[in-house]
């Protein structure tokens, strides 16, 4: 462990980008007490500008609901629609690909091309059919994002599966009778962690995207702010209020660079050996 930190500890802008999540987690997390008030309520004049009063220091939107809370609260619905999709891909993705990579035969043939039936389509358009079948709402944004992201998690575990499948102690593990469940779980899928854990930081990145672009087109959860729906709203006001959407914007943008930043980083730490021949 003290070994990983210190591999993730030499890449300056890993660090600096867990210093950007723990700071969006922790406002997340303290919305409710920073803003007591629902960010839905309207509490001074519309399009009141940044910096214009202590207590609103970015203004409100059209309809003179305070910009920072729904900032806060758009964080809560962000980070939790994008760690709960990745994980539920990870679900998904994970036993598919290591079924493929174990079994091969039909059995890989059949598992991978049900994967590209999935892969054929948009992930985007792909999404917003299914949010707009279920209605949107938080459970069917989670299942539309978790259904489209899936596919490259089970090609790669399928790929590690498929170069640790022919290892000796893989091969003394079913000369010693053990079962294909018990090989597959504890003796090839520990092995395949940190390629597993790199491409979740990614995930939950596009994830946030994913979430922000369905909300901006008006298929977001109607019950909860969120920073999708924050830029939707202002569009048509954007020379008026240019606030209203650069400041939801920026949250994304700084988020989802923290994240993909996160990633670079385990993968220099996970996988130093990799990353020195890269450089």
């Amino acid at each position: 462990m003290r070994d990983f930190w210190k591999r993730f500890k030499r890449n300056r802008g890993a660090v600096a980008g867990l210093a950007i999540l723990v700071l969006v987690i922790l406002i997340a997390i303290l919305a409710p007490l920073l803003f007591p008030q629902s960010p839905w309520k309207m509490v001074q004049r519309p399009f009141l500008p940044p910096l214009t009063m202590e207590a609103l220091p970015l203004g409100t939107d059209a309809l003179g609901r305070n910009v920072l809370s729904g900032l806060a609260y758009g964080a809560q619905v962000s980070l939790l629609i994008g760690l709960v999709s990745t994980v539920v891909s990870l679900l998904i993705g994970i036993p598919i690909g290591a079924l493929a990579g174990y079994f091969g035969g039909i059995v890989d043939d059949a598992l991978m091309r049900f994967t590209e039936f999935f892969q054929t389509v948009p992930n985007f358009a792909l999404a917003i059919v299914l949010v707009a079948i279920f209605e949107p709402s938080v459970q069917s944004i989670i299942g539309a994002i978790a259904i489209v992201s899936w596919p490259p998690v089970a090609r790669l575990v399928r790929g590690e599966v498929l170069s640790l499948r022919s290892r000796e102690y893989v091969e003394a593990a079913i000369l010693s009778g053990q079962k294909n469940s018990t090989i597959i779980w504890r003796q090839i899928l520990p092995n395949t962690l940190s390629p597993i854990i790199v491409l979740a930081s990614l995930m939950v990145a596009t994830a946030i995207l994913l979430e922000s672009s369905l909300s901006f087109l008006g298929l977001g959860d109607p019950n909860l702010m969120s920073w999708g729906y924050m830029i939707g709203a202002a569009r048509t006001v954007i020379r008026q209020a240019w606030w209203l959407s650069f400041f939801p914007g920026f949250a994304i943008l700084v988020t989802v660079l923290a994240l993909n930043l996160i990633g670079e980083g385990l993968n220099d730490a996970l996988n130093p050996r990799l990353s020195r021949k890269g450089k």
